[in-house]
């Protein structure tokens, strides 16, 4: 399975961003090395805003344009369509909900056979989410300590789309869920730009 493979912190560094999640990600961020310190053209700004965008779900570009041509397509403006999408990924979902502490290592958990959706197994991160969807732990993975700790101690973020079921260790899709309220510093415009001269 090909996946983002540069060390996290200097991918937020390049970026000027901090895709990964992580407080200490923008530590050594002020050294000038971020693309945005540079004065950049309309193409260099669409370009990194698709590469921020990627960075955020860990998707890789053959997978990401799928995504776009798949959003192009959409009743709903493109930039929304898109990140509607992503969002409905299930490792991004996994992390939404608490399981994990970062995209990676959700999808880890994914991979490994940890996750269920409406008590079946999925081991495929990209797997897309409908509402109602109920996403939990496998029973066996309660018991490792990492994963009930992450889920347990993971109340402070919480999206008004998601409701989490601390007794039974699950999560549910209640709704899709509007722009503002995916926390991710983008501009979905100048990616939709960025694909339409393609």
């Amino acid at each position: 399975m090909a996946r983002m493979r540069e060390p996290r912190f200097k991918l937020c560094r390049r970026l000027g961003l901090n895709v990964s999640g992580h407080p200490k990600a923008m530590k050594r961020a002020n050294n000038g090395s971020a693309r945005n310190a540079k004065k950049l053209s309309a193409y260099g700004l669409q370009l990194l805003e698709k590469q921020r965008l990627r960075a955020y779900y860990g998707v890789m570009e053959k997978q990401f344009a799928s995504y776009v041509r798949k959003a192009l397509k959409d009743k709903e403006p493109t930039g929304y369509a898109l990140i509607k999408k992503l969002e409905r990924r299930l490792d991004n979902l996994v992390y939404r909900i608490g399981f994990s502490s970062s995209i990676a290592q959700a999808r880890q958990m994914v991979v490994h056979g940890h996750i269920l959706v409406n008590g079946k197994k999925v081991d495929i991160p990209s797997f897309e989410v409908n509402i109602d969807d109920i996403i939990s732990l496998k029973e066996k993975s309660r018991n490792n300590e990492l994963f009930r700790d992450t889920f347990l101690s993971n109340t402070l973020n919480t999206y008004p789309y998601l409701v989490k079921d601390q007794d039974n260790f699950s999560g549910t899709l209640i709704r899709y869920p509007l722009r503002e309220e995916v926390p991710i510093e983008i501009n979905d415009s100048l990616i939709v730009e960025f694909y339409s001269k393609l």
